[in-house]
């Protein structure tokens, strides 16, 4: 896992074109993130050095915003999401940003799952969030992540994690 170049983008537009349709970003979005103080993009490579997933959040203060986590299908159910996820909030303790906050599509059970896990909860929804199918959004924020609730469940996290994966 690294932080993303402009040289990934062709290779993260193909895993957004699998992942989300034609309704997916542009690259010129993408560069444009790459550029945005605000924003941090990581991407993960195979043993082959194919570009195999990636991820993006803002931090703005003392509140992060996940803006996507996309894994190439080969790839999925291999917690290479979930490593992702692990490296965003790592990020967000390094820079003191307290919660962090992200929309989903209520019918993606895994993703919500994996962020059920990590403590995230849902205290909203956004109607027709999503342009292909009109499909509402999940908004979903951890509590405070320098609580001792949440570092709890993630520390426990992290060791299973750890016991799955070798990319962190």
């Amino acid at each position: 896992m690294k932080p993303m170049q402009k040289s990934d983008v062709d290779a993260v537009i193909a895993i957004e074109a699998k992942a989300y349709g034609e309704h997916h970003w542009s690259k010129e979005s993408f560069y444009n993130e790459l550029s945005n103080d605000l924003a941090r993009y990581y991407s993960v490579y195979n043993q082959n050095d194919e570009l195999i997933a990636y991820a993006g959040c803002w931090q703005i203060l003392e509140e992060a915003h996940i803006t996507n986590i996309a894994v190439s299908p080969e790839y999925k159910r291999k917690h290479v999401g979930e490593s992702l996820l692990v490296t965003i909030i790592e990020e967000c303790y390094r820079n003191m940003a307290k919660y962090i906050t992200l929309e989903v599509r209520v019918s993606n059970f895994p993703a919500v799952s994996l962020y059920e896990k990590y403590g995230f909860k849902s205290l909203g929804s956004r109607k027709g969030y999503y342009q292909d199918n009109n499909e509402d959004a999940l908004i979903m924020w951890t509590e405070n992540i320098f609580y001792d609730k949440f570092k709890s469940v993630y520390e426990k996290n992290i060791v299973e994690l750890k016991g799955k994966i070798n990319i962190l």
